[in-house]
């Protein structure tokens, strides 16, 4: 197909304000995505927008195995849907309070803050 670009599954884009580091999850725009390796403010980075990820999470946040989840932007983690929170995907296992981190399938749809 010759207006094929990609698959889609890791896009790049540039490196948000502050930078990202390997691993970190990131908001540019309305896309969500986990950083493939550190890159300085502006400079290209590749995102991967799908697959299952351990992230970290508030830990007051309660979740359930297949939970819809968001990141909070100011706070860099997984946190449970709500005002300001931008939803990202579903969590793979159950989380309780106290727990720092969740895996996460992260659906790839485009996102904005509840």
């Amino acid at each position: 197909m010759k207006n094929h670009i990609q698959k889609g599954d890791i896009i790049t884009v540039p490196a948000p304000a502050g930078g990202i580091t390997s691993g970190e999850g990131a908001i540019i725009g309305n896309i969500f995505g986990i950083a493939a390796y550190a890159a300085a403010v502006g400079e290209p980075v590749e995102l991967a927008i799908t697959g299952v990820y351990q992230l970290p999470k508030a830990t007051t946040a309660v979740l359930t195995l297949g939970a819809r989840v968001a990141w909070d932007n100011t706070a860099k983690n997984i946190n449970v849907p709500g005002t300001g929170r931008f939803p990202v995907g579903v969590a793979t296992e159950a989380a309780g309070n106290g727990i720092t981190s969740v895996a996460v399938w992260l659906d790839g749809v485009g996102t904005v803050a509840a």
